[in-house]
């Protein structure tokens, strides 16, 4: 008897599981979206960086070194700066990653390289140029060190010496490499949106589930002023959250801050906004609180496999830079790091800025017109 009681129990359970759809699409889309992103998306070998090129040599030498360096693949030259303040200024704006600068003296280097001239002497000889790395990003930088030795064999035909490295390699930012100055920054966009995601994305279902919704309906307070007064407490929360996560991370990781506090406080409340109207928008589609943690779990996984938080941006397919680039923290990601790792300011990184805007002001009127479909 006991084993029909168990089985009845079962088959009540499975029934219902059936008949919540939202459960059961998590149950199938979670590991499926973890498979597709570990398996396709993620990828540590970081691919087609984007880079400018200062080449003062205007050389034919010059031109085929870079026809080299581009055929490798790990870099891609996708603008060209006269000068070199010019360039450092891009990188600055996280316009590029890298820059490779070739002297105008480029050419009298290249001969007295000894990897160019066999009768050359090592001791006398210098890099033929060099490359301005955005340090911060650890991945990256080491990528870049590996041309450090770009062979010059193409361009001489004599064996590599290997004595002189070809190419100097300057790491901006953090020149120690050390990799708490990228993570740091990074792991607040990440705990920003879990917490900002899953405070408000139960905000509707739990007024539902508690009773408080005919109380609500009865109200003269309209949806878009509803969907305003429970993100407001969160944005203190949040703010409160960004001061902890920067603070200790500067007294015990030694991570600098170089950027101003007006920026920073710009970007972390845009970027809290946006994560919090988001968690509005699940918690309108969302029917009980459960659901709504599942479908934060499904949007968080994304937001730290996507973001360039854990994975290099650069190295992933095209498909998921696409997916990336709508997720609020893939742009709060280069937001963070370009103000407190490069001193650069909100109106250096203009487009994630206007970007997370537009999400938060959309955001706002999706949930608030879901909600009023809900009252009819």
């Amino acid at each position: 008897m006991w084993f029909a009681r168990v089985l009845a129990v079962v088959k009540k359970e499975l029934r219902q599981l059936s008949r919540d759809r939202m459960t059961f699409a998590m149950v199938v889309m979670i590991p499926l979206v973890q498979l597709i992103m570990f398996g396709y998306a993620i990828n540590t070998d970081v691919r087609h960086i984007p880079s400018a090129l200062v080449d003062q040599s205007q050389s034919s030498y010059s031109r085929e070194l870079v026809s080299d360096i581009t055929a490798s693949q790990v870099v891609n030259f996708v603008r060209a700066y006269p000068t070199v303040q010019e360039a450092e200024a891009a990188v600055t704006r996280g316009e590029v990653k890298a820059v490779l600068v070739l002297p105008a003296d480029f050419s009298r280097r290249l001969f007295t390289h000894p990897d160019f001239n066999s009768n050359a002497f090592p001791e006398t000889a210098r890099p033929v140029g060099q490359w301005i790395v955005d340090g911060s990003d650890t991945m990256v930088a080491a990528a870049i060190s590996a041309l450090r030795n770009m062979p010059l064999k193409p361009l001489s035909g004599l064996p590599q010496a290997k004595q002189v490295p070809v190419l100097e390699v300057v790491n901006y930012f953090n020149p120690e490499q050390r990799s708490a100055v990228n993570i740091v920054p990074g792991l607040l966009a990440v705990i920003l949106t879990m917490t900002m995601v899953l405070f408000t994305s139960a905000a509707i279902v739990r007024e539902r589930e508690q009773g408080n919704m005919e109380f609500l309906i009865n109200t003269p307070v309209r949806p878009i002023e509803l969907m305003i007064g429970k993100v407001v407490p969160f944005v203190l929360v949040g703010l409160l959250q960004t001061g902890i996560i920067l603070t200790a991370g500067h007294f015990l990781f030694n991570v600098p801050v170089r950027g101003g506090l007006d920026s920073l406080l710009i970007a972390s409340l845009l970027f809290i906004s946006a994560s919090l109207t988001l968690g509005l928008v699940i918690s309108t589609v969302a029917k009980t609180q459960l659901q709504a943690m599942q479908m934060t779990v499904f949007v968080l996984l994304p937001s730290i496999l996507l973001s360039g938080f854990m994975f290099p941006y650069e190295a992933m397919p095209v498909p998921a830079q696409w997916i990336a680039e709508a997720l609020p923290a893939t742009h709060f990601m280069r937001l963070i790091r370009g103000i407190v790792l490069r001193d650069a300011m909100v109106e250096d990184l203009l487009d994630d800025t206007i970007w997370l805007c537009g999400f938060t002001l959309i955001g706002l009127l999706v949930a608030s017109l879901r909600f009023t479909k809900r009252l009819d």
